[in-house]
């Protein structure tokens, strides 16, 4: 069995060493290792972070590893999330009417290349039940209005939690998160939106660049938090564009940015690659 260990603390000798020999004393075998520390900031002082991917034998299972570590863990004031890598987390996705990143996770994960385990496709349109139908994933349809908005979010919340879902990714999903509904799923919602921000709020973005004559836009995938477009970030990519491209041409570009971007961060979290560390993450490699 495959376990994959992300842990913190203050940095400080002997933490390798401590982390490796109880692997080792519970007869696991560490197949990849990696390792970051913050500096010293003048606030929090320097922190330790460490990705250990290892193999634990039969008889050993993640919740006895974890018993058995936990003196370790408090020793050290470790932080410490274990995940046995061959469990895929229980997702659900939210979109609204653009279909490009829906679609594009859709093929990700029927090919096998996201390793998750989706439950559940919730929109607020009724636009693509027939692919999700076609794929044999549910499809839930929840209408929304600013009247309706704080019983459609029970509804939502409700729907995730009879389907168990553990990770929600926004694919394009096109409504503000109320305080309430981020926190039943701290760190656990990522959305993805064009990197124009704080410039260009709101309609048509691209249109607004386009009259600036920006030379480079981009997408930003990140957590979701009380503050919907500034939680930690975890992934970014962007491109050089020049005057000659259209408001059709930027916005195409766009959307090719976002579902690449929005796909980078959600196999980053499912294979246990990030750590947050207040309001940035550490994506390991």
């Amino acid at each position: 069995m495959s376990s994959v260990l992300l842990l913190s603390c203050p940095d400080q000798p002997g933490i390798v060493a401590a982390t490796a020999q109880s692997i080792a004393d519970n007869g696991g075998n560490i197949v990849h290792a990696e390792q970051y520390v913050k500096a010293d900031d003048g606030e929090t002082g320097s922190v330790f972070f460490q990705r250990v991917v290892f193999d634990l034998a039969d008889s050993v299972t993640n919740a006895s590893f974890q018993t058995a570590f936990a003196p370790t863990a408090e020793e050290l004031d470790m932080t410490v999330d274990l995940r046995d890598s061959a469990v895929p987390i229980p997702t659900a996705i939210m979109a609204s009417k653009q279909p490009h990143c829906l679609y594009d996770l859709l093929i990700r994960w029927r090919s096998g290349e996201l390793p998750m385990d989706l439950r559940v496709v919730v929109s607020n349109h009724p636009d693509h039940e027939g692919i999700c139908t076609h794929m044999g994933i549910p499809y839930v349809h929840l209408p929304v209005t600013r009247e309706t908005k704080p019983e459609q979010e029970r509804q939502v919340l409700a729907t995730l939690d009879e389907h168990g879902v553990e990770l929600i990714v926004m694919a394009r999903y096109m409504q503000i998160l109320s305080d309430d509904f981020v926190s039943h799923h701290p760190m656990r919602i990522i959305n993805i939106h064009h990197s124009f921000l704080p410039a260009f709020i709101g309609a048509n973005p691209y249109r607004q660049a386009h009259e600036r004559g920006v030379k480079l836009i981009g997408a930003t995938a990140h957590y979701a938090t009380a503050d919907l477009d500034e939680g930690p970030i975890i992934a970014q990519d962007t491109a050089h564009v020049s005057h000659r491209e259209t408001v059709a041409q930027l916005t195409s570009r766009g959307r090719d940015l976002e579902t690449v971007v929005l796909a980078r961060a959600v196999a980053a979290h499912l294979e246990h690659r990030v750590a947050v560390h207040g309001h940035r993450t550490i994506v390991y490699n």
